[in-house]
Parts: structure tokens; C-alpha cells; sequence
């Protein structure tokens, strides 16, 4: 038996790394999971060079998506403030990377000052025969079990912010999960669409039998999509506005800032991190603003609060915010902001999901 084996939970080719215990994963009121390719690191899987080239690489070569190392210790710090006496920050990560990879994303992990209450990897090494090479590529399958495995172990009334990408059909996946916790699709609806979606069989019947072990609850909170193939924003309106797809690290922490999930300072921090480290400019943090205020996302309240303090640390310009025009706030729930004045009349989460046409 291999020595990441022993250290495992093997369910098929979902390959599951704990490093907590039962009693501090069911205590955690929210959860954080991250896709680890092209959502946290920039990596390449879908061919065999690309898995090569991954397993070659030592843990500090390994390449971040721009600003995203900052972000999630951004968003650790401000949890630990927030649970005083709390230091076990609730994250977790799932990758398409093989589990013979485990210790070195690990080690990055540890690196960039994370340290994840759980690694979910596929054992795709099995997947390098030419019969099974298209698996290499078809994560709806193992994600959703991934997901679906560890809800399980979390609390009854668990909420879970999720991040993922456009290269892997993340927003699909996520709001599937969704409607399978909730039971908004449940039996032959269900069965269908993980058919028509390259689900295996195996894969189906776990996930069918996890749905029946989770509570009737839906978990998800907010949805993020990095848009690392650049896929128009416009097409995850079908996804409902729960969704937030974004084209860098900076419009996140921008709507993480606007839900109370991270304060003034921190999201700067990750403004600074992409200028000083990743060559971004101020034109492209101006874009990045106004993107979120086009589409709409951003509201007028938020950029109020910010503004005037990125403007003072010279991170954009102190004419920007003439040209702006924000919509206000119609309702939040709790922190979170859930519509805006005259915005976008898409629900927060649709009823109805057509998931097997994809129109982008």
C-alpha cells in the first residue's frame, strides 16, 4: 500500500486528506471551499504533459493565480477576528491533481501561510491509458462527490462560500450541489442530468446515496467563478446573481468586502499584492471597479465606503469616481447583499437550472 494510502479516504477516484478532527469540522458555521487549478494555482492538468509538469515542479515553484494567496489569508485574518478565541480557519481545497501530489500542494499551502482542513486530489494516474483519457478532463463527476463527501461531515446548517473556475464547469457543478442538498432535483431529474453531464455510474450511485445521508438544507451562500478562459460574464445570469464570476482576484475581494467578509484594509492588501507582484496597473484596477459597477454588482453604498481610501493610497485615481454611476442597495440579508436598486431581476437562486445546454 502506498503511504499517502494510508493517510486517505479512497471512494472510487475521490481521494479525500483530512487534517482536522470530526468535532472541529462540525463546528465550523461556515465552510470555505476552493478549486485549487486555475481558481487558487495556476495549473495545468487536462494532458498528460500537463500532469507531468505538475508532478515535476517543487512546492515553492508552483505558480498562484494573481493575489489569491493574499485573499485567503485576507479572508482568514478577518474570520479570526471575527471568532475571537477560534485560530482553525475552515478551508477547504479540491484539485484534479493526482494523490502522489498531496505533500507538495500541501507544502505550498503551508508555504503561502494556509493551513486547509482538507485536501480532496482524483486519482487520475489511472485515467493515463488511451481507453480513459477523456476522464482526465470530466470533473462534474468527481467534484460533486468531492462536495457531496464532505457535507456530510459539516454542521446541519452549515453555509459554504465556493470558489471555482470556467475551464471546468464549476458554476454548474456548484449549483448543482445546491439543488441536490436542497432537493430542488432529486430521482430520475437528477439521474438525467448527471447522465447527460459524463457522471459514471459508480460516481451517480454515491452521490445519490449521500443525498439521502445530508440534510434537506442548502449550504451554499455565494458562488465565485474565475474567469480564467474569459468566458463573458453575461452567461452566468442563468446561474442566478448567488453567482459572481470575475475576472481577477481584486473584483472578489471587491464583493467580499461589500458582504462583510473582509474589512477596507484587507482588500487593499490585495490590490497592492497584484500591482507590487503581479504587474497589475491602476487602468486595470479602475476596469476591474467598473466592471462590477456595469454589470451590476457593486453598489453605490460599497463604493462610498472604499473609494475615498483607495483614492488616498494612490491605488486609483481621484477623478475615477466621477464617472461612475452605482445603483443602491434594495435588500441584504444579514451582511450579504442580495439585490440592488433597479438591478439585474435574475433571482438570487433560480428554481430551475438548465444545465445539460450550454450556450457560451
Amino acid at each position: 500500500m502506498a503511504e499517502w494510502q494510508q493517510r486517505a479516504e479512497v471512494t472510487g477516484d475521490v481521494i479525500f486528506f483530512r487534517y482536522v478532527n470530526d468535532s472541529t469540522e462540525n463546528a465550523a458555521a461556515e465552510v470555505f471551499v476552493w478549486d485549487l487549478d486555475k481558481t487558487y494555482l495556476d495549473t495545468t492538468f487536462e494532458t498528460l504533459r500537463g500532469l507531468i509538469k505538475i508532478a515535476m515542479e517543487k512546492a515553492f515553484q508552483k505558480r498562484n493565480v494573481p493575489g489569491t494567496a493574499t485573499l485567503v489569508r485576507a479572508l482568514r485574518n478577518y474570520w479570526q477576528d471575527q471568532n475571537v478565541g477560534k485560530s482553525n480557519f475552515p478551508i477547504y481545497f479540491v484539485t484534479a491533481s493526482p494523490p502522489q501530489l498531496e505533500q507538495k500542494i500541501h507544502q505550498k499551502l503551508v508555504l503561502d501561510g494556509i493551513h486547509t482542513f482538507g485536501l480532496f486530489c482524483k486519482d487520475n494516474l489511472k485515467n493515463l491509458r488511451p481507453s480513459r483519457l477523456s476522464h482526465l478532463r470530466h470533473q462534474v463527476g468527481f467534484k460533486l462527490q468531492s462536495l457531496m463527501q464532505l457535507r456530510v461531515h459539516l454542521a446541519d446548517q452549515v453555509r459554504q462560500v465556493l470558489w471555482g473556475d470556467d475551464s471546468e464547469s464549476d458554476a454548474i457543478i456548484y449549483s448543482l450541489y445546491s439543488d441536490i442538498c436542497s432537493r430542488r432535483l432529486t430521482g430520475t431529474g437528477l439521474k438525467e442530468i448527471l447522465r447527460g453531464l459524463k457522471v459514471l455510474g459508480p460516481q451517480m450511485e454515491t452521490i445519490l446515496h449521500l443525498q439521502n445521508q445530508v440534510p434537506e438544507w442548502d449550504p451554499v451562500d455565494k458562488i465565485y467563478i474565475n474567469l480564467a478562459v474569459d468566458t463573458d460574464a453575461d452567461y452566468y445570469l442563468k446561474f442566478g446573481r448567488r453567482v459572481v464570476p470575475t475576472y481577477n482576484t481584486f473584483q472578489a475581494a471587491l464583493d467580499l468586502f461589500q458582504d462583510g467578509r473582509l474589512d477596507l484594509s484587507q482588500v487593499q492588501l490585495v490590490a497592492i499584492d497584484m500591482i507590487r507582484n503581479y504587474g497589475f496597473t491602476m487602468n486595470e484596477m479602475e476596469a476591474s471597479l467598473r466592471d462590477l459597477v456595469n454589470r451590476p454588482v457593486l453598489a453605490h453604498e460599497t463604493l462610498q465606503g472604499l473609494l475615498p481610501k483607495f483614492v488616498a493610497e494612490g491605488l486609483i485615481a481621484a477623478s475615477f469616481g466621477q464617472t461612475l454611476e452605482a445603483k443602491k442597495i434594495k435588500t441584504k440579508e444579514g451582511q450579504r447583499v442580495t439585490a440592488l436598486v433597479n438591478g439585474n431581476n435574475e433571482p438570487w437562486i433560480p428554481q430551475v437550472i438548465d444545465y445539460l445546454h450550454d450556450y457560451r
